[in-house]
C-alpha cells in the first residue's frame, strides 16, 4: 500500500465505516462498542472524519476504528477497509514480472480469458445456486472463473467500456469470508460496471443503478437495463459527466434500490446530485439489498 491508498481509506466517511462494522449511528453519536454503553457516548465528528468516546477514551480515524472493533492488526484492517469500500490496493494486484514499472492495464493479457469463458464448480454454485443468476446474464457478462495455486476458487468479471474495449478486471475471492475479497490486476479501471449495456437504451427508457456487480447481474436477471457502482468513493469525474450526458441527450429515467443502510442511501443521495430525477425504490422489509429482494421473489415464484 502507498501513501495515496492509505490516504482514500482514511477519506472514506468515519459514520459509513461505522455502521459497516454494526453501529447504529443517529445524530452524529453511538453505543461505544468499546465499553458497556448504555447513553452513546461514542461521538463522531465529520469535519475531521473521526471518532472519540469520552467515557472510555477511545479515538481515531476509520483504521484505527476497524482494528479496535474487529481486534485487527494494520494492514489486515486496511484490507477490510478496502474489501468493504470496494478501495483498489496495489498489495492485491498481481506485479508484472517483466515491466515492474508499468501501471497501465495491458488489456492484451486478459482478453483470451473472456473469449470463451468457463466456470468451475464454485462460480457455477455462487452464481446458479446462491444468486440464481439467469444464464444469458452471465453470458452477456461474459463471467469466468480459476483457482489460484492454492486451489481457491475466484470469479473473474471483466470491465468493458461502452465501445466494448476490456478497460479492467475484477476477480473475486469464492470463498465466503476470506481475505482478500477481490483482487485487481495492475491498472484496471473498474469504475461504472456493464457500460456496453448503454447502446442498447432508447429514447426515454428506464436504467436502473446498482451498487456493486452482484446487484447488476440480479437486476439483469429480473429483466431490466442496468449499471453497477461498486461505491461512491470509485465515482470519477468523467463518470459523473457520462451519466450526466446519458441524461439529457436519451431523456432516460433512472431508477435505484438502495442498499437498506445509511451507506445506501448515502450513496443515493450522492448519485442524486448529478441525476436530480433519480427515483428512489424501497426494498421491502428483511431485503438489506436487490440481490435478497431478487432471491425472494424468485422464491415466491417457484412456492
Amino acid at each position: 500500500m502507498d501513501r495515496i491508498e492509505l490516504q482514500k481509506l482514511r477519506e472514506l466517511p468515519i459514520e459509513g465505516v461505522a455502521e459497516r462494522l454494526g453501529l447504529r449511528v443517529v445524530r452524529h453519536k453511538a453505543l461505544c462498542p468499546f465499553h458497556d454503553d448504555h447513553h452513546a457516548s461514542l461521538s463522531f465528528k465529520v469535519s475531521k472524519n473521526s471518532y472519540r468516546c469520552f467515557v472510555c477514551g477511545a479515538s481515531g480515524g476509520t483504521i484505527d476504528l476497524v482494528m479496535r472493533h474487529l481486534s485487527k492488526g494494520f494492514v489486515d484492517a486496511c484490507r477490510w477497509l478496502a474489501d468493504e469500500h470496494c478501495v483498489i490496493l496495489t498489495e492485491y494486484q498481481p506485479q508484472p514480472s517483466d515491466h515492474s514499472h508499468e501501471t497501465s492495464f495491458d488489456a492484451s493479457r486478459y482478453e483470451r480469458f473472456f473469449e470463451r469463458p468457463w466456470l468451475n464448480d464454485e462460480a457455477r454454485r455462487f452464481l446458479f445456486e446462491e444468486r440464481r443468476i439467469d444464464a444469458r446474464v452471465v453470458r452477456w457478462c461474459r463471467l469466468t472463473s480459476w483457482k489460484d495455486r492454492q486451489g481457491v476458487g475466484w470469479l473473474q468479471i471483466p470491465y468493458y467500456d461502452r465501445e466494448g474495449q476490456l478497460i479492467g478486471v475484477q476477480n473475486r475471492n469464492l470463498v465466503k469470508g476470506a481475505l482478500p475479497r477481490f483482487r485487481f490486476p495492475v491498472g484496471s479501471q473498474c469504475s461504472i460496471y456493464n457500460l456496453p449495456v448503454l447502446n442498447l437504451l432508447r429514447e426515454g427508457e428506464a436504467l436502473y443503478i446498482t451498487e456493486g456487480c452482484s446487484d447488476c447481474w440480479a437486476m439483469l436477471s429480473a429483466g431490466h437495463k442496468a449499471i453497477a457502482i461498486p461505491s461512491a468513493t470509485l465515482l470519477k469525474q468523467k463518470d459523473v459527466e457520462l451519466l450526466q450526458a446519458l441524461a439529457s441527450s436519451l431523456s432516460l429515467t433512472f431508477h435505484m434500490y438502495p442498499d437498506r443502510d445509511a451507506p445506501g442511501e448515502r450513496l443515493f443521495l450522492q448519485l442524486q446530485e448529478v441525476l436530480p430525477r433519480l427515483e428512489h425504490h424501497q426494498l421491502p422489509p428483511g431485503c438489506k439489498d436487490f440481490s435478497d429482494y431478487y432471491l425472494k421473489t424468485k422464491s415466491d415464484e417457484t412456492s
